[in-house]
């Protein structure tokens, strides 16, 4: 994938998900959102190393997304959280552990459509 298709993907990833925040809320856009958490993850993977094979992006994204819940369990993302719109965004501010298994549901998926399209031929 080159950098100006996962820069799209990034730009869809976040519409995508400020979309779903706006039509709906509750639980279900708070696990879309996780999930959508871990896909720009992983089309930033690309955009910055753009030939990484799709189970190692996937593989990234995910550690990354688990770091970071796992982070909350410190108490520093939440304090950071408070005084900084960007850090309430990025790091979130307090573990839940079922956002572990919406970032798995995250990853899988954008492992899924980068392997589908990586495997279509050119035209």
């Amino acid at each position: 994938m080159n950098r100006a298709v996962a820069a799209g993907a990034a730009a869809l990833t976040v519409a995508a998900g400020l979309g779903i925040r706006a039509a709906a809320g509750g639980d279900f856009a708070k696990y879309a959102g996780d999930a959508l958490y871990t896909v720009l993850v992983y089309v930033l993977v690309l955009m910055i190393a753009p030939r990484t094979r799709p189970v190692t992006a996937a593989g990234s994204a995910l550690a990354f997304s688990w770091a970071v819940e796992l982070s909350q369990l410190t108490g520093v993302p939440g304090e950071l959280s408070r005084h900084s719109a960007v850090a309430r965004l990025v790091l979130g501010s307090t573990f839940n552990a079922p956002d572990l298994l919406w970032y798995v549901v995250g990853a899988a998926a954008a492992w899924a459509v980068h392997r589908g399209t990586a495997a279509r031929p050119a035209r």
